[in-house]
């Protein structure tokens, strides 16, 4: 149910994203990408912006908490690593796979009734390994596999259809479609498919960022709380083993993160803070150190977030450079890598 009156749908443009970060070698800036970035104050309001936090654009799997956010309202009783696991962008492990198995069995269901698309496991060393065993991609491989297992176990407790509860019309995705709105304080802008096959939509950043602040404020017993808490206590089981996204949440006290392809992620703290994130070009290297340094602006202690400068530019072997978030997302230097 909407709890507070929607802004205006976000505009359909091409966005007028700004610099972000820099690739830097041997203290040049090699290359650049451009990206939005918003911060959020724990009452809501704009700390900081750069680039188009207003545009419409589409958040990928950084939308999942919300989504799970709208399951469970709808009466979802997963709690603890299954909730994670239903709101993950999971590596293939094999405790991803047995997770969304348990899930599936719950509801008398199996792999069959899956709709997502078959895939390889997304950890680069788990997929090396089903290729050396000439395993086939799969449904459940797939990294968005838990959170379609959550659907179905969903539709068949509610007695929706089985069959195309992946489709636009489905009471599922109006559910869904409607608690973006809500979490994001604005109308949904456009719907199209997501890679897995679901319906995806298009919000500002500013609104998924506001989104990711009800979530992680969300009092003990509401919906907003047990997706939080969820995260925040099993972030692998939404991710992976290593996986960044993993590790901040590990680094950051009571924070929860979620990222999503083509270079989206979002974060945010118990008092409400939020940042929310978009690449420009989809590349993956900028997304964590800029996603650090505007958490940085939203007042985390940096030296929490030294471990996150992302991957250093080598030469003969040695590092002489790195990903460097531009001057005005971290204005002191703190986290640009020497």
């Amino acid at each position: 149910m909407l709890t507070s009156p929607l802004a205006d749908t976000p505009a359909i443009r091409e966005p007028r994203h700004a610099p972000v970060a820099h690739l830097t070698r041997g203290g040049v800036v090699e290359s650049t990408h451009h990206g939005s970035v918003v911060v959020l104050d724990g009452d809501g309001e704009l700390r900081f912006h750069l680039g188009d936090v207003e545009a419409a654009f589409f958040p990928r799997s950084a939308l999942k908490p919300v989504q799970a956010v709208a399951m469970v309202r709808a009466g979802l009783p997963l709690d603890g690593e299954l909730l994670a696991l239903a709101m993950g962008s999971h590596s293939g492990e094999e405790r991803h796979l047995a997770a969304a198995r348990r899930i599936l069995a719950l509801a008398d269901l199996t792999e069959d009734d899956l709709r997502n698309v078959p895939d390889l496991p997304y950890d680069p060393a788990v997929r090396d390994t089903w290729i050396r065993e000439d395993r086939p991609p799969s449904r459940i491989a797939q990294n968005c596999s838990g959170k379609h297992a959550a659907m179905l176990h969903l539709c068949r407790l509610n007695g929706w259809p089985l069959q195309d509860y992946d489709a636009l019309e489905h009471p599922l995705q109006r559910m869904i479609a409607e608690a973006v709105e809500d979490l994001t304080g604005q109308r949904i802008a456009h719907a199209t498919v997501d890679g897995c096959g679901t319906p995806l939509f298009a919000v500002s950043l500013h609104g998924l960022a506001r989104a990711a602040a009800r979530i992680a404020t969300g009092a003990p017993g509401t919906p907003e709380f047990r997706v939080a808490d969820a995260l925040r206590g099993h972030p692998e089981m939404a991710s992976g083993a290593g996986r960044d996204v993993a590790r901040l949440m590990h680094a950051v006290p009571g924070l929860i993160a979620k990222d999503g392809f083509e270079g989206v992620q979002i974060a945010a703290l118990p008092d409400g803070r939020a940042v929310a994130l978009k690449i420009a070009d989809g590349a993956n290297r900028a997304r964590i150190p800029v996603a650090a340094a505007a958490l940085a602006l939203a007042g985390v202690d940096p030296r929490l977030l030294t471990g996150f400068a992302g991957e250093p530019a080598c030469g003969g072997g040695r590092p002489v450079g790195g990903v460097r978030p531009v001057a005005a997302l971290d204005p002191s230097g703190l986290l640009a890598r020497p």
